[in-house]
């Protein structure tokens, strides 16, 4: 697909909302929760103790974690619990989260993990998708911490965007860690990129061109005169959230 557009301008100090249809949002989020499902279904047991690219996480840790967000999504109890175990633990509030999550899940078998994230996937994209318009539009109380700046969230962009970004990525880091083969069609992958290249040419607001390849990729132009990007679809989002060093227009961090 191609795209052109004007710039859209750096990123405003308003809180950030999520930019695709509900129904598309949500449809994403459901299509996500299965396909980690399905990935942790595949691992071997050699697998779960290989090292990801997320300091200090295994594959089994990565798995806990992503099992403790679906958890926290799927029930406002379990929200409180964590958010609560979060910050007695202290430090940066994201980083307490997930070693609550982490530490939550350790002994569960892998066994059990894989079952427990088959049950509570569709539970969290149910929660998500009925959580009412008026909690949605509420900002965060803390700001959010991207690449070096704060910003404000509303709770629909954490609900409805950042956690379906979060398990996606995680699959990709968990493909590359194991060398298992990544799911990627266009419907889904292609359409979750093409929300982080508009989020990311509104947070830079320069002109550019930008092709990125494989079965998740597309091309879009943004205003006119600027430089050309040519990637991978992965790469670039992988680039984006801070796993691989960036110059340039491709500096600006997005969150996943």
């Amino acid at each position: 697909m191609t795209r052109t557009t004007q710039p859209a301008g750096p990123t405003t100090t308003r809180p950030r909302t999520s930019t695709l249809d509900r129904a598309v949002l949500m449809r994403l989020a459901a299509t996500e929760y299965e396909r980690f499902s399905t990935m942790l279904a595949t691992l071997d047991a050699r697998d779960w103790s290989r090292p990801t690219e997320c300091p200090d996480w295994d594959v089994r840790a990565m798995a806990g974690h992503v099992l403790g967000m679906a958890e926290m999504a799927a029930s406002i109890r379990e929200m409180v619990r964590q958010q609560s175990a979060a910050k007695k633990r202290g430090g940066l509030p994201i980083d307490a989260l997930t070693a609550v999550q982490v530490d939550k899940n350790a002994a569960l078998s892998v066994q059990e993990l894989i079952d427990r994230f088959a049950v509570v996937g569709p539970r969290a994209a149910r929660a998500r998708r009925r959580t009412p318009g008026l909690i949605r539009r509420r900002s965060l109380p803390d700001q959010q911490n991207v690449g070096g700046v704060s910003e404000t969230w509303t709770f629909g962009f954490l609900i409805d965007t950042i956690l379906t970004r979060d398990p996606w990525m995680h699959r990709i880091d968990i493909s590359r860690a194991t060398e298992r083969p990544l799911e990627l069609t266009a419907d889904h992958d292609g359409v979750l990129v093409k929300d982080v290249v508009n989020e990311w040419a509104a947070r830079h607001g320069k002109p550019c061109s930008l092709r990125l390849r494989g079965a998740a990729g597309g091309s879009w132009t943004f205003g006119a005169g600027g430089p050309a990007l040519d990637l991978d679809a992965i790469d670039f989002c992988r680039t984006l959230s801070g796993r691989e060093p960036a110059t340039d227009l491709l500096a600006p961090q997005v969150p996943f």
